[in-house]
Parts: C-alpha cells; structure tokens; sequence
C-alpha cells in the first residue's frame, strides 16, 4: 500500500451494519433477545477508531490537536443528535402525558448534556423493560462514547507530554497509549464484575464499566504496527471467527444473564476479532463477503442515522398503533424513511461543511492514479527508514488494474493543471484552501480519506473517523507542501469561496434526495396506516356505551355502581376529568399513599405509624404482603376508621418482597437484601399483637427464588400459605388477589388517544394464580378475594371508573381508587363471616 492510498475498511462497515441491525431487530421485534449488544460491537469500534485518529496526529505532528479533533467529532454528530433530540421533544408534547413529557424533557437535557447513562443508571431504569420506555434512552450509549472522546485524548496528550519529543511519534508512543489503554481495560472490567451483581441497572448504563469495551479498541489501535504483520489467511480466519461470535452473542446473551460482566466479553471478543483480523492485507476484504457487500457498507455508512431514529419511532409507533404484524412493518418503513433522509440531508452535508477553515494541506494524487496491489513496493520498500521519511523516496502512483498502459495513464494525469482533484473545477491562481475545504471538495469516492493518507502498515495502526463514517486503515496526515505527489507540480487548492461552491454543488442533489425520500416515505406510511387501520377517529366523537341492565337495577348498591362506571369505562370515547388526573396519579406513584413508609426497604415500620383506627379497638386486622398489599392499604385504614372503634388495622410489608416461605429473586438489590429480615419482623410484630384476621396480598406474576428455581403458581400459593400459618386463627386467613395487569399508562396515557388504547385483558398468568390461590384457601378453610369484580368489566380492564383513575400504573391501584374499593372490601369480608 502506498503512501498516497487510503485504506478504506469496508469490513467495519459491514461491522457497523451487523450491530446497528442486531440492536434495531431486538427493539423492534424482541428478535434475537441478544441483539443489544450490537451496542457493545459499537463501543469497540470507537475506541478503534478514536485512538487511531489521535495516533495519525501524533505521527504527523508529534502531538494530538484537541481543538480540530473535536471540532471534527462535533461536526460529525451534533448536527444529527440535535435533530432527532428536537423532533423527539416537539413528538413527545404532542403524544406523551404531562408527566412523561418532562420525563422526556429531563432526559433531552441530559442528552444534550451527554450524561443520559448516568440519568438512567442513577435512576435505576431498567433497559430491558418493554413499557414507558424513553424515546431518548438509546442516547446513553452515545454518551458513554462522547465522554470516552472527551477524556481520552486529555489522557494520550498527558501520556506522551512524559515522553521525549523525539518518541512521540513513534513505537514507544504508541506502546505507552497500549499500555495505558490496557490499564483502563482492565480497571473498568474489575468495577463491572463488582457492580453487576448488586446493582445491576446501573452497571450497566455506568461509564467506569464500559469505557473498558472502548479501551479494547484503543488497545487495538495501538497495537496495529504488529497486527499488519499477521499472515493474511491467519487475519482471515480470525475476522470470520469474530463474525461468528458476535452473531452467536445474538442468540446466546439473554437480558436475564448478568450484564456487562461477564457476557459483554463475548461481542467485544468478537468484534476484537474482526477488527485485528483486517488491519493487514486488502482493506476491501473480498473473501469476508458477508460484511464487505455493497449492502452491508451502504447500511454502515448509514448506521448512525438508523441508530438515532429507530427507538423514538417505536416507542412513538407503539402509542399510536395496535399491535400487531402491520404495526411492525409499518415502523419499519417510517424508520428506514427518517434514517436516509437524515444521513443524506443532514448528516453528511453537515459533517462535510467547508468550515472552520483549517491548516494548509496539500492534495493527494486522483483515486484513479493509486497504487495497485500488483504495483505496490516491496516490505523492504515500504519499511525502510528513507520510505518513511523521503518524499522523494515514496513509490510512484499506478493506474487501477482495468488500465491497459499504467504509464501512460500517469502521464495523461501529469496534464491535468496543479492542484486538480477529481469532480472539481480549476481556476487558475486559485489561492490553497484549508483542510475542512479540500474535504469538502473531494468527491465521494474520496470523502473516507479526505486529509488522512495512510503509511506503510507496518508503521501506523488503523484510524478512521469515528462514528459511523466509513472506516479508513492507517491515516498520516500529509504535511502542508507546494507541489502534486502525483505529478512534482506546484499544487493549488480551493479558495473559501470556491469550496462552498464546489460544497453546493455536491451536496444540493442529496439534500433534494432528502426532501424526495421523505416526503414520498411519509406518504407511504400514512397510506400504510390508513389501509391497515382505517381513518383515524378523533377523540371526543360520541360512541354509544350503555350499561347493562342488570347493573342499572342495583344501582345503589357500591359494587354495582362501580361496575357499571366501569362497563361504561370500556366504551368510553372520551377522557373524563379525572379526580385525581391521570397525570398526577402517574406523578405521585406511591407517594401518595399512607402506608407507603411502611413498605419501603430502608425504613423499617413500626406498629404505632401503621396502624387506623382505634387504638383500644377489640379486634386487629394485619395487612401484609409486598406492593400489592400496600395498595390496598387506604381501603382498610378507611375501613378501620369507619367501624365504630370495632377495629384497628395495621398495614406493612415491603414492595417487592413476596410474603412466601422462599426468598424470590428482585431487580432492586435492597429489597432482596432485605425482604427475609422484613418478614421475621412482621411475624414479630403479629405474635406480639395477634392477628383476628389476616389479609395477605402478593403480585399475581411468576418468579423465580434466589437460587435460580422458577416458581409456578400453586408453588408459589402453597408457598404464601407456608410462610404466614400460624398468624391468625383457623379459618381467619384472607389471600386478597391484586388487579389484573393493566395497560402501561405511560404508554397508552396520550392526549390525542382516546382511552381505548389503556383498555387491557385479563392475562393467563393471572388468571392461573388467582385459581390456585382459591384452590389453597379452600384447603385450610380461609378465604380468597378475587380483584376482577371490582377492576374490570366483562374480562376488560380499563383506566378509570366514573371519574376516578384505577391505577397509577401497570399493576397498582391508585389511593383513590382504593378507597372506593372500601364498602365492597367489608361487604366480602363480612358475606364471609370474618367481619
């Protein structure tokens, strides 16, 4: 390879395409379940890619020019980012709830800010959760990367500053850079081997344990020198190995699995692989085909632009469409629509800008005058001290292998006038114009080199611009000189005003692409969703929702009125005004319940704080369970308080901590620490004070115990009625079901959507706890409450009822609504003989 030939690396391209896909299909399908860690595929190749640009600096210069590679990454993505960040915002006050509005709007800032990982991890949002999901959460990645380019190049500066000026170009800067990136590798895998297991959320959005995955690809970069040395076949089959590994990391990683650490190893391994397997030998990689086809790099060079959009328009598409085949086709089309028309019109003409204006450069020889493989020099040639420091000594550029008589195309070359570049006019005099000018001068086929040339592969590691512009192997920036390495002429190049021109006149056709590609995709789509769906039907337009008959004959009594809000609820086309709203229901959370002290992991209850009602009251009724229980817990205090200082009721539990005589796994690393010891503290508490009646709620979901064993409901009822026998008397036991799971309020809850779309069903998992939950009273002679009577209607289960909101989110009643629940609560117990 001469030292006039960029070396373009169309297999990480293909790289890029692979992850961006993998990671696309997983958001959009939930197939394959491993496909998330295209992201961590991504993190290796920046840090590749990075590094390698700060390496051809110091090469060239000695030093790393921190405000033009800045201003570079700058130009690169800001322009794109602030795009989607913007319509994200301008959607999401159109489409969200209040409440997720400035959700959305914190998460936006902190996009901008480049901290989105360390608002979700310190938030402890869960990335695998499939409902209320950020359109903005994909950005915590791109984070990770930018903090990664912000610190980075500090530390490279710092590192060779300690070296003397004569070696910071070379071999000894570069192992310092391999050194210290291995340094980081190998302190941020110890942090993520350490973090996961009690923080799980937050190991995985945390910069200390990912910026390792990018200090892989540093390492990598650094280490290019005798990677360009390994034989051809043996690159080779280590790439195809790495392809391999990173599509088996697809199909193998689950998002159960501990993450990062340790299976984020098996796509960085992989993609390791790749990367160091095509640092020698042909850059175009014809033999690993499934990576370096004309689709592959196409989507590649895409790939930034697709990463942007596709989690906003799902997560869009999935408030505005039933799910559903169609749905998915359907944000496919939008997806791909947005993401070429944001790379051709944005992204590339943007990141392409002849501005700032830069250092005097001069032009490298036509593409069409590079050298071909069978002309390149010998490794002598290309390793020699005078081959590396003598622009005399640099091998003469040749004709491309279609050529019939090399010397003569050279020759024809030598014609052309001083400074000539491919694709753009001469004018004579024209004074030299800076880099960011000859960039934006070059045609396509030169955008991927622009002002980096690469060196002989023995001497200087792959680098390429950084997300996600094509790839190009071992850049040197070409000092500023006076005459054509093609030709020894005196070279000129483009005035300011002259590389606008040229500037307009290349990009002008894409920015019309643009406007083409999404004014015709948008057509496409709505055409899509008016033929699946039909017209859209607005809110507020009458729909005939008459109650049953039988529910108006007892309309007096409290049951029968809320199931007649609640059929009424089912065919409602309108959103009522709500009491509380549904927007503060959503806000308030917990929060707003009385007993929610007595429930939290940190804060242990004590009798006095949770107990209603009378304190000399004859008879005590416990509550307890996890955050089901708690939910329930206003009905009883109002029932407490409404019975004549016949009964005192006291509430505690802690969410997420079923009452079972087993320890159930928990997301929150608190509540599996400290559910046990709750549970002896309540059984503490009831032997203290007994219990005359005993009412126990748990989530109606399966669950698997710590040691890794998965629960199916009569296990898990015969193991609830383990766990509280002995605390209230024979017969004195009430399992009081939760609701059924409703619709994800915050992704259903939209101003512009009709309450239809937070209608849900019954679900079967449901459906088989409460059955065997009935099946274990009925063995011990207790009893067992079912929700659905008093949450939906004809196995339907709407937001609100009458003018009150049923839960505040997918699972728990809101406080409102449970004090409605208060009359029909003492009716089942007292139909039952237990009150």
């Amino acid at each position: 390879m001469t030292a006039g030939a960029p070396r373009v690396r169309r297999d990480l391209q293909g790289l890029r395409a692979v992850a961006v896909l993998a990671v696309v299909a997983t958001h959009l399908t939930g197939w394959p379940r491993g496909g998330f860690v295209g992201v961590d595929v991504f993190f290796v190749l920046s840090g590749f890619l990075v590094t390698g640009i700060l390496l051809a600096d110091l090469r060239a210069e000695g030093t790393v020019r921190l405000a033009a590679f800045f201003a570079r990454r700058v130009k690169r993505l800001l322009p794109a980012a602030l795009l989607v960040i913007g319509g994200v915002v301008a959607v999401a006050s159109a489409l969200f709830s209040a409440t997720r509005v400035d959700r959305t709007l914190g998460d936006a800032l902190a996009a901008v800010g480049l901290v989105s990982n360390w608002r979700f991890g310190l938030e402890g949002r869960d990335y695998f959760a499939t409902g209320d999901v950020s359109p903005l959460q994909h950005f915590w990645s791109l984070s990770v990367e930018e903090q990664f380019s912000l610190v980075w190049p500090l530390l490279v500066l710092l590192a060779v500053a300690l070296l003397p000026a004569a070696a910071r170009r070379g071999r000894i800067a570069r192992a310092t850079i391999a050194v210290l990136a291995l340094a980081v590798v190998v302190a941020s895998g110890a942090a993520a081997v350490m973090l996961t297991p009690g923080d799980p959320s937050l190991a995985y959005f945390s910069t200390v344990t990912r910026v390792g995955e990018l200090a892989v690809g540093a390492v990598l970069a650094a280490s290019a020198g005798p990677l360009s040395r390994v034989p051809a076949p043996i690159g080779g089959a280590g790439a195809w190995t790495g392809v391999a590994v990173i599509v088996a990391a697809f199909f193998v990683v689950d998002p159960a699995a501990p993450f990062p650490a340790p299976w984020a190893a098996l796509p960085v391994a992989g993609a390791a692989l790749v990367i160091a397997g095509g640092v020698a030998g042909d850059p175009r990689h014809r033999h690993l085909f499934v990576l370096t086809n004309p689709l592959s790099v196409a989507l590649g060079d895409m790939s930034y632009s697709l990463y942007l959009w596709h989690l906003p328009v799902i997560v869009f598409a999935g408030v505005v469409l039933t799910p559903g085949p169609a749905a998915l086709a359907i944000t496919a089309l939008a997806i791909v629509v947005l993401s070429v028309a944001t790379f051709l019109g944005v992204e590339q003409p943007l990141h392409r800008l002849p501005w700032p204006r830069g250092r005097h450069v001069a032009l490298e020889a036509p593409a069409s005058a590079r050298t071909t493989p069978a002309a390149r020099p010998t490794t002598a040639a290309r390793t020699t001290p005078a081959a590396r420091t003598t622009p005399a000594a640099r091998p003469t550029t040749a004709a491309p292998p279609a050529a019939a008589a090399p010397q003569a195309r050279v020759g024809a070359l030598a014609s052309r006038p001083a400074g000539w570049v491919p694709g753009q006019r001469y004018y004579p005099g024209a004074r030299p114009a800076a880099r960011a000018e000859v960039e934006a001068a070059l045609p396509a086929s030169e955008e991927t080199a622009s002002a980096e040339r690469s060196a002989p592969a023995a001497q200087a590691p792959p680098a390429a611009p950084a997300e996600p512009g094509r790839a190009t192997a071992s850049p040197v920036r070409t000092p500023a000189a006076t005459s054509s390495p093609a030709t020894g002429a005196p070279t000129t190049v483009p005035s300011t005003a002259e590389a606008w021109a040229s500037w307009r006149s290349r990009f002008a056709p894409r920015v019309g692409m643009a406007l083409a590609t999404l004014v015709i995709g948008a057509g496409a789509t709505l055409l899509a969703v008016f033929a699946t769906y039909g017209a859209p039907t607005l809110p507020g337009m009458p729909v005939a929702a008459p109650a049953p008959a039988e529910v108006d004959a007892v309309a007096g009594d409290a049951l029968a009125t809320l199931q007649s809000d609640l059929a009424a609820a089912t065919t409602a086309s309108t959103w009522p005004t709500l009491h509380p709203s549904l927007d503060d229901a959503m806000r308030d959370s917990s929060a707003a319940n009385l007993a929610h002290d007595c429930f939290t992991p940190d804060r242990a209850p004590d009798l006095r704080g949770c107990t209603w009602g009378d304190p000399g009251a004859a008879h005590h009724l416990y509550l307890v369970g996890d955050s089901s229980a708690m939910a329930y817990a206003p009905a009883f205090a109002r029932l407490a308080d409404e019975s004549g200082g016949a009964w005192r009721v006291t509430t505690v539990g802690m969410y997420g901590c079923r009452f079972t005589d087993v320890l159930i796994e928990s997301r929150d690393p608190a509540v599996t620490a400290g559910c046990g010891a709750r549970k002896s503290d309540v059984a503490a508490m009831v032997a203290s004070d007994p219990a005359d009646l005993l009412v126990v709620s748990n989530a109606f979901t399966l669950a698997r115990t710590i040691d890794g064993r998965d629960l199916n409901a009569g296990e898990l009822a015969s193991s609830t009625a383990r766990e509280v026998a002995g605390w209230a008397p024979p017969g004195r036991t009430v399992y009081l079901a939760p609701p059924p799971h409703g619709a994800d309020l915050g992704r259903c809850f939209s101003p512009i959507m009709g309450p239809a779309s937070c209608l849900s069903a019954v679900d079967d998992v449901w459906t088989a706890m409460e059955e065997a939950s009935e099946k274990q009273a009925a063995s011990t002679g207790d009893a067992a409450i079912s929700a659905l009577p008093f949450t939906c209607w004809q196995g339907v289960c709407p937001a609100f009822a009458g003018d009150t909101p049923v839960r505040y989110d997918d699972t728990h009643v809101t406080p409102a609504f449970a004090e409605r629940l208060t009359p029909i609560l003492r009716g089942e117990l007292a139909a039952r003989g237990l009150y």
